[in-house]
C-alpha cells in the first residue's frame, strides 16, 4: 500500500481495436505479485464490457472497487469531467492502490490523457510509469496499419473507393509516438519472419529508448510491465502526435451505438448475422454480452473487423437481468438503423 507522501505510479495502456488490452491487464491482476491495482476502464460507447470481464475474473490484487469505469465517451475528450476526478477519488483513499493501471479506449489518443497527469493536483501525487502500446500482430502482418505511410497513402489515392483522409494510420502512429514498450501481441500467430519484419518496421519509426515485446495472449510478467520508470508526464515534447496542433480534439470520425438484442436460441444464428453486418456496413469493433435461452452462463461476443470471438465467462449472477447487447463502433456514418435491422434478423 502507498503512503501519502509517496508517488502512485501509473501504467497507461492503449493500442487499437482488439489488440489485447483486456487480456493483458487480466494476465496482470493474476500475476501481481501482491500489488494492490487500481484499474481505470475507459469504454468507448454506453456498454461497459471490458469492465465487466475484468470485473468476472475475481482476485484478490483487485476487486470490484479498485475497478473504476469511464463511460461517457473517449477519455481523452473528458479528462476535466471525468478522468481527473475518478484519479483524486483514489488518491483520497485510505488505502491507495500501488499501481494505477488506465486502459484507454482503442480510439483515444493517449497523448492528452499523458498530459493530465501533469495537472497540478494529480503531478504531486501520481507519476506516469510508462505507455504501454499493444498492436494486434496478425493485423499489422496484414497490411491493416502498414508502416510505411507514403504507400498507404499513394495506395488510397489509386483507388477512387477508398476514404483517402481516414484518421486510422494517424491513431496508430500517435499510439507508436507516445510509447515507453510497444507490445507484438498474437505472436504465437506469426512466423519468426513476420515477427522479425514488425519489429524492424516499428523499430524504424520510435524513440530508440522504447523497448519492443513480442506476447501471445497478453501475457507479460508483470516485473516487465511495471516499474519502467518513465515519467512520460515530464518529456511529452519527444512524444509527437498528428494532433499536437489541435488545441480542442474530439472524435467525430467515429460512431457508437448500442442494439438490444432477442436472447438467441443458440449463438450461431446471432454470429452468422453479426458477420454479414459487419461486411455489409465496415464495422470496425462490435463487442457485448448475449443470454443464449437455456444457458446458465454469459457469452461474451467480441469481433475486431471480420473476426469474432465468442466464448462464456461466467454463470449470470442472481437477480442479474439477463440480456443480450452489443456496443458497434465504426467510423462517422454508420447506418445505425441497418445496422440494428440486420443483427435482430
Amino acid at each position: 500500500m502507498q503512503t501519502k507522501s509517496e508517488k502512485i505510479p501509473a501504467t497507461v495502456i492503449t493500442g487499437f481495436l482488439g489488440a489485447g488490452k483486456t487480456s493483458l491487464i487480466r494476465n496482470l491482476i493474476e500475476n501481481a505479485n501482491g500489488k494492490r491495482l487500481a484499474l481505470i476502464i475507459n469504454e468507448f460507447g454506453d456498454l461497459g464490457v471490458d469492465g465487466e470481464v475484468l470485473k468476472g475474473c475475481g482476485n484478490e490484487n483487485c476487486d470490484e472497487d479498485d475497478i473504476l469505469e469511464l463511460a461517457n465517451g473517449c477519455i481523452c475528450c473528458t479528462v476535466a469531467d471525468d478522468f481527473l476526478p475518478t484519479i483524486q477519488a483514489l488518491l483520497d483513499r485510505e488505502n491507495r492502490p500501488d499501481h494505477i493501471i488506465v486502459e484507454t479506449s482503442g480510439l483515444a489518443l493517449p497523448k492528452p490523457l499523458v498530459r493530465a497527469f501533469g495537472w497540478p493536483e494529480v503531478r504531486t501525487q501520481v507519476t506516469v510509469d510508462g505507455v504501454v502500446t499493444v498492436i494486434d500482430g496478425p493485423a499489422y502482418r496484414d497490411g491493416l496499419f502498414a508502416a510505411n505511410p507514403d504507400a498507404v497513402q499513394a495506395q488510397r489515392e489509386a483507388d477512387e473507393n477508398l476514404d483517402h483522409d481516414s484518421p486510422l494510420e494517424e491513431l496508430f502512429e500517435d499510439q507508436l509516438n507516445c510509447a515507453d514498450m510497444i507490445l507484438l501481441n498474437k505472436s504465437d500467430m506469426l512466423s519468426e519472419e513476420a515477427i522479425e519484419q514488425a519489429s524492424s518496421e516499428i523499430r524504424a519509426q520510435v524513440r530508440p529508448s522504447v523497448k519492443i515485446v513480442k506476447t501471445s495472449h497478453g501475457n507479460l510478467e508483470a516485473s516487465v510491465l511495471l516499474g519502467i520508470g518513465a515519467a512520460a508526464e515530464d518529456d511529452l515534447d519527444v512524444r509527437k502526435s498528428h494532433h499536437d496542433s489541435a488545441d480542442d480534439h474530439e472524435h467525430d470520425d467515429f460512431d457508437s451505438f448500442v442494439v438490444d438484442l432477442p436472447n438467441p436460441n443458440s449463438p450461431d444464428e446471432l454470429l452468422a448475422r453479426l458477420s454479414n453486418a459487419i461486411e455489409t456496413h465496415g464495422i470496425l469493433r462490435a463487442k457485448g454480452f448475449i443470454a443464449v435461452a437455456g444457458k446458465d452462463m454469459r457469452l461474451v461476443v467480441q469481433a475486431v473487423g471480420n473476426r469474432i470471438q465468442h466464448y462464456y465467462d461466467r454463470e449470470w449472477r442472481e437477480g442479474e437481468k439477463q440480456v443480450s447487447r452489443l456496443v458497434i463502433i465504426g467510423e462517422h456514418g454508420l447506418d445505425e438503423a441497418a445496422i440494428t435491422a440486420l443483427l435482430k434478423g
